[in-house]
């Protein structure tokens, strides 16, 4: 069984890659749950399954150019651990430039990510 420590370690390692999609086909469960801090009209604020959290990462990459994304982590704790991304992104639709610092919360059962919870600031 792949614990949360080597999930978390390989999660972090796509993400510092640039393989954000990888990450999601190789650690999460089908059964994924994806919450994030406040819904967006476009895409809502949960996704469940593994289709639903791919459209939610595909529309964020269409709508947004990413010029830097940082990951940190993992900070474990039992079954569960957090990563930090700091995106310095402009996102399509207004053209500003910001800073994103974004924490999320994964939970691992039976050696796949079963959910994760995001928190976030944005700076100007």
């Amino acid at each position: 069984m792949t614990t949360a420590q080597e999930i978390g370690n390989e999660l972090v390692a796509l993400c510092r890659q640039g393989r954000n999609m990888e990450a999601i086909e190789k650690l999460y469960s089908p059964a994924i749950e994806s919450v994030e801090a406040l819904a967006h009209p476009q895409i809502g604020q949960v996704q469940k399954g593994l289709d639903s959290v791919k459209g939610k990462n595909r529309w964020w990459v269409d709508n947004h150019q990413i010029h830097k994304a940082e990951a940190s982590g993992p900070f474990l704790n039992g079954d569960r651990f957090i990563v930090h991304f700091t995106y310095d992104v402009t996102p399509k639709q207004t053209g500003q430039r910001m800073t994103m610092s974004e924490t999320g919360l994964y939970q691992v059962q039976n050696g796949k990510i079963v959910k994760e919870e995001f928190f976030y600031t944005m700076c100007q």
